[in-house]
């Protein structure tokens, strides 16, 4: 029987984590929904540089910061293959409380 104390360090969990809070996945995951909104914003919006920009900046932020969070802490696509597999799961209840008599 051993007394050994191991210490565990705070930042254990940021292991395949960008700036200790948003997973890879979820970061790959926001780049591809920013950058076709991106290209959009820069190429059809008919305003000089700085209204361009800020018109971006209004599209792509809550865009890319949906992408990093997910939802419930899932991916997006993680979570859409459950949900696709709930949605392709369900089945439909047809009892309505009436019993047939034989």
């Amino acid at each position: 029987m051993s007394n050994e104390t191991y210490y565990i360090p705070t930042n254990f969990t940021d292991a395949g984590r960008v700036m200790g809070l948003f997973e890879i996945r979820n970061l790959i995951e926001a780049i591809l929904l920013t950058l076709p909104i991106l290209y959009l914003c820069l190429v059809f919006v008919p305003l000089a540089l700085t209204p361009k920009i800020i018109v971006s900046l209004t599209a792509l932020v809550p865009v890319g910061g949906f992408g990093l969070i997910g939802i419930s802490d899932d991916s997006l696509t993680r979570w859409l293959g459950c949900w696709w597999r709930w949605r392709k799961g369900r089945r439909i209840i047809t009892y309505r409380g009436e019993c047939k008599k034989k």
